[in-house]
């Protein structure tokens, strides 16, 4: 029966209510207590336990301690209540609780004690914490905080370990063969049409052995071919070789290679090294292999070339390198000017233009729109192969096109015999958005024009009138330096292997992440770089069975994963390799015939990517001569339908002409 000194409570007042219950129940008297908090009401718990000599005081919600909210308590009568209460406020209840806090005290006692940490830097909350949340919820903070201070603790101790790993000061010190060799620096700077890769070259081909660093696979293959063609006093060509991360021509006992700079070998030392368009010691994805070249070139004598913007940087790393250096700025060759006024109409163009745009399809439209007067185009634009866009520049050369319409592709590697460069625009697609074009860029693409010994004088122009007033403005505009300090450096595997080592992670992301963030940069002359690319394939391969040098090395390989074409040859090759399946190609040349423009393209970047990949792991990507053959043969389809459309457009204009007449 209920109480009836219940009854004599007054109602109307909860809180004396509730007072009175509590008075009536004794429920302080157990170590219980009522509360109203968070929206709650609520029976709480306190106590205390030894564990390991360790003294915990608590106050807890048990598991059905929570009575009511507010709202419905005031409703409910003094016998429900006391009803209530005496359900949930039992002995039993807090025997309950007060062994899960001592199996609890003693799990976060012992995992402090695996990582040196005091355990009641976790535990007093027990009885600290005002919280109507059951002790469960609590017990799940508490074990968060400590996974959470354990994580930190060992991201310190980690961020120490690869710290004390990997010094960056320390980092020309890694190629062992040129820091060892007393070597000079001749840095030849000037703009294009100066004759400063012609001189590098001429030092070339006159030693006993060199090699020449390209920033593109096309300028290795125009030099590999240039150094293939001189002779020494008894007639005999030099013994040349080609690489590049896609291709490998290699000459029995070879004095000279023609290689892309990322494809530099640092353990054989030669007599020279010309190491290419050396400003893109700023460029934001690939600068780190120009420092890589810079450092660890093995040559005796080492020539940089490239625009005078790069000067402090190379007196900045010479000086770093304690290298001598000899600076030779050269001029211009034949003058370049900017017309009085923009072109304005296709039928102003000229033969011996070169149109420039900034996409495929704006080359291809302009190109199409050329071919309608009856001009011959030439078509250079990134998403050709080399072979194909020198195939494009040779008719150029010959005479077979009047025009060549390109991308600023045709800014590096590509020697022709343009009179005049025409902006359509001066506004390129970064990445993000929409911008203006540098200088240095407007300059390079400009200095096409004139080549010497072909036209006394280059000339620019734009096609409209705030095109040609944007050039005229970007050629007067001082170029802004190469940073003399900040030097790119990309992880190699022997360095993430070096963070793995003493850090026990194998995830790529991580050890990405650890190398950027975490090894010594002593005074910010080298910094450590990743590119968006590769830390965005680290994630998903991750998720796959491979291990730290699989996952590197597909990380790198030479394919757009925006294109989707592209993208499922690339996942299909890393899905097979953590399978340790071979994968070998199918030869399906006639398949290209089916295939449009774009769909050939992209199959030859493919079969070239494949190669890459197959230079570095024959065992499952066995199949490297076919896909070079395929990717030939792709090249060959993408050349021969570029020609049939520029002979189909110029047809086409035929028939107009002959309409009217």
């Amino acid at each position: 029966m209920s109480n009836p000194r219940f009854h004599t409570a007054p109602d109307d007042d909860t809180q004396d209510d509730d007072a009175f219950l509590e008075r009536e129940l004794k429920l302080q008297e157990r170590g219980a207590e009522l509360v109203k908090m968070e929206g709650r009401v609520f029976v709480r718990f306190g106590g205390a336990v030894r564990v390991d000599g360790l003294h915990v005081d608590y106050r807890l919600v048990p598991a059905r301690g929570v009575l009511a909210k507010p709202s419905k308590w005031r409703k409910m009568d003094l016998s429900a209540r006391r009803e209530l209460v005496e359900e949930r406020a039992t002995r039993d209840a807090m025997d309950d609780l007060n062994q899960e806090v001592e199996e609890f005290v003693r799990k976060i006692a012992d995992q402090c004690d695996d990582a040196g940490f005091d355990p009641m830097l976790f535990l007093h909350v027990l009885e600290e914490l005002e919280t109507s949340e059951p002790a469960e919820y609590v017990f799940e903070r508490i074990q968060q905080r400590l996974e959470h201070a354990v994580e930190r603790d060992q991201e310190e101790r980690h961020a120490a370990r690869t710290k004390e790993s990997i010094n960056l000061a320390e980092y020309p010190q890694s190629f062992e063969v040129a820091s060892k060799m007393a070597r000079r620096f001749i840095a030849l700077l000037g703009p294009t049409n100066s004759g400063k890769t012609h001189r590098a070259m001429e030092a070339l081909a006159e030693a006993d052995s060199g090699v020449y660093l390209a920033p593109l696979r096309l300028l290795a293959l125009e030099n590999y071919e240039r150094l293939q063609g001189v002779v020494d006093e008894d007639g005999k060509p030099l013994a040349v070789s080609l690489i590049t991360g896609e291709e490998r021509r290699l000459a029995e006992n070879a004095t000279h290679v023609a290689s892309t700079v990322e494809m530099l070998d640092t353990k054989t030392p030669v007599a020279v090294a010309v190491i290419d368009e050396i400003q893109m010691l700023a460029d934001r994805d690939r600068g780190a292999a120009w420092t890589a070249a810079v450092c660890g070139a093995p040559a005796s004598t080492v020539y940089l070339v490239g625009a005078p913007e790069a000067r402090r940087a190379i007196e900045a790393l010479a000086e770093r390198l304690e290298c001598p250096l000899e600076v030779h700025v050269l001029k211009r060759k034949a003058p370049l000017s900017m017309e009085a006024g923009a072109v304005r109409k296709i039928r102003n163009l000229r033969r011996g233009d070169a149109v420039i745009a900034f996409s495929r399809r704006d080359v291809l439209m302009w190109r199409d729109m050329i071919t309608e007067i009856g001009l011959s185009v030439a078509t250079v634009y990134g998403n050709l192969s080399p072979e194909v866009r020198r195939a494009q520049a040779e008719r150029f050369r010959e005479g077979q096109a009047d025009i060549v319409v390109g991308t600023d592709a045709l800014a590096m590697g590509l020697n022709m015999p343009i009179q005049r460069i025409v902006m359509t625009t001066a506004v390129k697609y970064n990445g993000v958005e929409e911008e203006e074009i540098s200088a240095a860029l407007a300059r390079q693409i400009a200095g096409r024009a004139g080549r010497y010994g072909v036209h006394e004088e280059g000339f620019v122009a734009g096609y409209d009138d705030d095109t040609h007033d944007t050039m005229r403005a970007l050629m007067k505009e001082k170029i802004p330096p190469v940073k003399a300090s900040g030097f790119a450096v990309a992880p190699s595997l022997e360095q993430l292997h070096r963070i793995a080592s003493v850090t026990g992670e194998t995830s790529l992301v991580k050890l990405l992440r650890r190398f950027v963030h975490n090894i010594d940069v002593p005074d910010g002359f080298f910094y450590p770089r990743i590119t968006e690319e590769q830390n965005e394939r680290a994630e998903w391969l991750d998720t796959l069975d491979l291990s730290v040098a699989e996952k590197f090395t597909m990380s790198l390989v030479p394919i757009s994963t925006r294109v989707p074409t592209l993208e499922n040859a690339w996942t299909h090759w890393a899905q097979s390799l953590a399978k340790k399946k071979i994968c070998k190609l199918q030869p399906h040349p006639q398949e290209m015939f089916w295939q449009n423009l774009q769909e050939v393209e992209d199959t030859c970047r493919m079969y070239s990517a494949y190669a890459w990949l197959g230079y570095r792991m024959p065992d499952f990507f066995p199949s490297i001569e076919l896909a070079q053959q395929l990717a030939r043969e792709a090249s060959e389809r993408v050349d021969s339908l570029l020609q049939q459309q520029n002979a189909a457009a110029r047809k086409k204009q035929s028939k107009k002409e002959r309409g009217r007449w």
